[in-house]
């Protein structure tokens, strides 16, 4: 079987997009392991499909680079709405349907391959935790934890540990997240769940880090920018009666090359 593919970074969280409205592929959960490996296949922290909705724009299929179907990916998400446009399924603005729901998104400038592009999360509520360690879901279950100096932290074997650990068995696991504040402004790091790597980015992480970060600080009116190992997120959002609401991540996507695979 050949699959026709366009694989995208969103920060350097990268990703291979296969249009699948034709109903042409059915891979399996081995066959996108294979494809997303780095040393046999096209190599990706995780695969997206991109099939017909009855009443959205497209709806988003996200799979981890184990080969599962994961939950929201919000860089993932944002890569989707680039492929999109360049599907010719949408025009700047769009509404899709995913695994949590419907997000909505603007393209904000297009040059050549690359974009910059805004993805409506969904509220998030139910925060657990306090100064400097939380538990959110922002479409995908996330630990936060603030340190001093997240360049020496081994994000690998410390998020490992986090990932697997008895407190968060109940939920499968978590995506883990090390948060250092700098002038108002963070830098993340991300162990991710399905991955089971560090990742150079994860836009539901910088998403979660910019709310804990405004819990812990009680700092609800602007716009946070984190930096990623791959490039700067932006995160904004309305806080009112303990729900973050009109939650808006913000980044750069680009287009890296297209291609067709042989399974």
């Amino acid at each position: 079987m050949q699959i026709h593919f366009s694989k995208y970074h969103g920060a350097g969280n990268d990703f291979i997009l296969v249009d699948n409205r034709e109903q042409v592929y059915n891979l399996s959960n081995n066959d996108i392991e294979f494809m997303c490996s780095r040393r046999y296949g096209i190599g990706a922290d995780g695969l997206m499909i991109i099939e017909n909705s009855e009443d959205y724009d497209f709806k988003m299929k996200y799979y981890n680079s184990d080969g599962n179907e994961g939950s929201m990916c919000g860089n993932g998400g944002r890569c989707i709405v680039s492929f999109a446009k360049e599907l010719g399924i949408i025009e700047f603005q769009t509404r899709f349907i995913a695994v949590d729901g419907l997000h909505d998104a603007t393209i904000n400038r297009i040059d050549k391959t690359e974009c910059d592009i805004s993805l409506m999360m969904n509220n998030v509520s139910n925060i657990k935790g306090n100064n400097n360690t939380f538990f959110l879901d922002t479409g995908s279950p996330h630990h936060i934890e603030f340190v001093d100096n997240v360049s020496e932290i081994n994000v690998h074997n410390k998020g490992k540990e986090i990932r697997y650990s008895d407190k968060y068995k109940s939920s499968k696991g978590t995506n883990v997240n090390f948060v250092e504040e700098s002038d108002n402004n963070l830098i993340i790091r991300t162990y991710e769940r399905g991955v089971e790597a560090e990742t150079h980015a994860c836009g539901t992480g910088a998403t979660a880090a910019a709310i804990a970060f405004a819990i812990k600080n009680k700092k609800f009116d602007k716009e946070i920018k984190l930096k990623a190992l791959g490039g700067i997120l932006r995160v904004s959002f309305e806080y009112k009666d303990e729900i973050f609401t009109n939650i808006i991540l913000s980044g750069p996507t680009k287009m890296v090359y297209k291609g067709v695979f042989t399974i």
